[in-house]
């Protein structure tokens, strides 16, 4: 390529002003930054490669990186919290900066001395790369969103001119700008999913904030929980004890999720999970089969968490789940300040009551009528008990294959009536 005229400042404006305008209307940051870096290629900058690195907020990743690249286009790069994260970052360019305590370094890469031995700049001098500036700009303080790391890479034999690296540096603080607003808006995005659930997560973002608001759905509840987990708690030490939970939350929560489900709050030692229901009159409910699957793959890959768990001479946590159907109220409870985006309602406590008889009938699954009537699957009763709190007895089942010896049904197609036992208090 010929070393042609740096870009004029109007062509410049221009192009950062398309850059901001596109990052104000959208968050798709990847389209935003490919538009950006084509747009400075076709006015004449022999940009080759761009890359974005900034530090995220996330349960994950401790950062991100987009690459961009000419004829490519953009490539996406996480970095994983932990050692195998802090290894990649220290050995890259970013992380040499930060141990340098550098906001801007320049690696001449057609030159065989000059640069650090980093695996990255490696890879593009092979790829062709001639030319490398790195800046770093800074962030508002007091997040982990500290700032974003700005490459600039040509193929261009001889690099980029002076005035071409004078044009780069005018505009990292326009793309510095950019990209803390796309940050900010994935870090609130990602935040509120990772803390309320996705589907919450986006209610509250799109306004529903302000206390009584809420909104009454039909829902098929989810209740696990860990049996014998407060014993295990008095016993060993604690922050074990909390890796060995979170443990037993991913394999319980993953299929929740994956069924369709969203995890509406932890109970200490489980979880309280809702799965949407679009059609309440209708009895063949996709909802409460989504339910079904994710408990039934919970229960298994917890009892494959116990068995490995049991070869490492650890103790077990057995599980116990409930499904349920009702009406749920979901929304804000709390303070004018202090809020908290929660379900509530009868059904809620129905489960919860339900739940406590899992250890009685020796059954890790219990299914309400309500939800069996919904359900499609081989089911037997196993009782007809009184809940306290609750005005008359709950029919109450479980699955056929967990059956020790009453005949099975399937439920929801006018069936016989479950055996009847003594009433009994459950909860308090």
């Amino acid at each position: 390529m010929a070393i042609t005229d740096p870009i004029s400042d109007s062509a410049l404006r221009c192009i950062e002003g398309r850059l901001i305008a596109r990052a104000t209307e959208s968050d798709d940051g990847e389209a935003i930054i490919a538009e950006f870096c084509e747009a400075l290629v076709a006015a004449g900058l022999p940009l080759w490669r761009l890359s974005l690195a900034v530090p995220v907020i996330d349960p994950v990743f401790r950062g991100v990186s987009l690459a961009w690249r000419c004829g490519q286009g953009m490539a996406f790069f996480p970095t994983v919290h932990g050692p195998e994260g802090e290894d990649t970052f220290f050995r890259s360019p970013v992380g040499w900066l930060r141990a340098n305590d550098l906001a801007f370094v320049r690696w001449r890469l057609d030159r065989s001395t000059g640069y650090p031995d980093l695996p990255l700049l490696g890879e593009l001098r092979q790829a062709g790369a001639t030319d490398y500036l790195l800046h770093a700009a800074a962030f508002a303080p007091g997040s982990a969103m500290e700032g974003v790391a700005i490459s600039f890479s040509t193929d261009r034999p001889g690099g980029f001119t002076e005035a071409e690296q004078a044009v780069i540096a005018g505009l990292v603080p326009v793309i510095a700008l950019v990209t803390a607003k796309l940050s900010l808006s994935h870090t609130m995005r990602e935040m509120l999913g990772t803390y309320l659930g996705p589907a919450t997560g986006a209610r509250v973002l799109a306004g529903e904030m302000r206390r009584g608001q809420s909104t009454v759905v039909h829902a098929a509840i989810l209740l696990a929980d860990l049996r014998g987990f407060t014993a295990v708690a008095d016993r060993d030490d604690p922050l074990q004890v909390v890796g060995w939970l979170d443990e037993h939350f991913d394999a319980l929560g993953e299929p929740v999720q994956r069924h369709g489900g969203e995890i509406s709050k932890f109970l200490g030692d489980g979880f309280l999970a809702v799965f949407p229901v679009a059609e309440p009159d209708a009895l063949a409910c996709p909802a409460c089969a989504g339910a079904l699957d994710a408990a039934r793959e919970a229960l298994a890959r917890n009892a494959g968490l116990n068995a490995s768990r049991h070869r490492d001479g650890l103790p077990p946590l057995e599980a116990d789940i409930v499904l349920h159907y009702g009406r749920v109220v979901s929304g804000n409870v709390g303070t004018d300040r202090r809020l908290d985006f929660t379900v509530i309602g009868q059904a809620v406590n129905e489960a919860s009551r339900i739940e406590r008889l899992c250890d009685e009938l020796e059954r890790p699954l219990l299914l309400s009528d309500a939800f069996a009537r919904r359900c499609s699957a081989a089911l037997v009763p196993v009782g007809e008990f009184a809940l306290r709190g609750v005005g008359r007895k709950q029919r109450i089942w479980g699955l056929a294959a967990d059956a020790a010896g009453p005949s099975e049904r399937t439920a929801g197609n006018g069936a016989s009536e479950p055996a009847k036992s003594a009433a009994r208090e459950v909860g308090s």
